[in-house]
């Protein structure tokens, strides 16, 4: 399937399955001295994938007549990043691992990533409806 939706579906469970390594990470490591927690960007890339970018304060150019060039622009294509959180510090061993944001991270996550998969699940059994009953 060579599907925009499916390819943006697919991507942002592979960034939920990373997040959840991630936040797993930060939470083994909760009494570990000296650590860094780490998260996982991919939501804010992929908006700007889609919709170009936001706060650059510059108006886009509208195209008024058919026979005009849209503007173009080289493409973006949003991969999940790890960053590593060095602003903060919980505690006086630099750990800076809130274990309470962490559970609350993992329980959104996982929330979210099963938004996508029911998301997935039902765009497949659309394609596989219109795929049989050409069949019939």
């Amino acid at each position: 399937m060579n599907s925009p939706n499916f390819n943006y579906l697919s991507r942002a469970m592979v960034a939920a399955n990373m997040r959840q390594e991630v936040i797993s990470n930060n939470i083994a490591n909760v009494n570990t001295p000296n650590f860094r927690k780490s998260d996982l960007v991919f939501e804010d890339m992929l908006a700007q994938e889609l919709y170009g970018p936001t706060d650059d304060g510059r108006l886009k150019p509208a195209r008024t007549h058919a026979k005009h060039l849209p503007e173009v622009e080289a493409p973006f294509y949003a991969i999940p990043q790890i960053v590593d959180d060095k602003s903060t510090l919980m505690r006086v061993d630099d750990n800076n691992v809130d274990i309470d944001i962490e559970m609350a991270n993992l329980a959104k996550n996982q929330i979210y990533f099963n938004a996508l998969a029911t998301q997935m699940a039902s765009y497949v059994s659309k394609m596989k409806a219109v795929i049989t009953s050409g069949q019939q």
